[in-house]
């Protein structure tokens, strides 16, 4: 599966209103993305889980690209207070197909409970560096999520697909969840590679890098997803 994550927290040169991400989904899916990880914005342009603004973007993105799975972030950055950040998850008055959970965070646990509560799939983020890994597969509904999303933060091309290999070996074996395996920044296109030949799921976009393998400018999604997809081709 690959995955487009159009915007992330990045504050320039990426989709940010509804109707620019809805758009850069739909021409991502045009050449091959299969899902969608969404940081929807608010009227100042951070990060957020306000019930309006969730409801906007998501339902611009599937008016889009009805067929594609959408999902957004639940990072502790919308909302520091877990408490709250579950009481926004339960005020949504349109439901994304699934969210992410980085399970380093405190109250990690409230937020997927509160997803979980409101039919929404969890991908349980977990970040290489961190304790996710073991909080993750303590948590007794560990086998219930849709996906695990394990995330290598360091973005040295030279030692991300190392640290790639602690993550997965931290994750070990327990678990029949499937893995979406990514990177960022330098570590990206290394790391990927990596999932492509540990047949793993994948994601792409400019929440995770800027530029294509050798180092030129990607300048919009599609590029970066076009350029992922040729490489899942045998």
């Amino acid at each position: 599966m690959l995955q487009v994550c159009p915007n992330g927290s990045r504050t320039e040169g990426v989709p940010t209103s509804p109707d620019e991400i809805a758009a850069a989904v739909r021409a991502a899916a045009d050449v091959g993305a299969e899902d969608a990880h969404l940081h929807p914005r608010d009227d100042a342009g951070a990060d957020t889980l306000d019930a309006f603004h969730v409801a906007e973007t998501v339902t611009a993105v599937r008016a889009a690209t009805p067929s594609i799975h959408v999902g957004v972030t639940t990072g502790a950055w919308t909302a520091p207070d877990p408490v709250e950040r579950a009481a926004l998850v339960r005020s949504w008055t349109v439901l994304p197909d699934h969210a992410s959970v980085n399970f380093h965070e405190e109250g990690a646990e409230l937020v997927a409970e509160a997803l979980f509560e409101r039919g929404v799939a969890i991908e349980a983020g977990v970040f290489s560096g961190t304790d996710a890994a073991q909080r993750f597969l303590r948590w007794p509904h560990a086998h219930h999520v849709l996906r695990i999303l394990a995330e290598v933060t360091d973005g040295d091309p030279e030692t991300a697909t190392g640290t790639a290999k602690d993550l997965l070996h931290d994750l070990g074996t327990r678990l029949s969840r499937p893995i979406l395996l990514h990177g960022e920044d330098g570590g990206a296109w290394p790391v990927l590679r990596l999932a492509v030949r540990l047949n793993l799921d994948v994601r792409i976009g400019l929440e995770d890098t800027l530029d294509l393998p050798d180092g030129s400018p990607a300048g919009d999604n599609a590029t970066l997803v076009q350029t992922a997809r040729a490489l899942l081709v045998p």
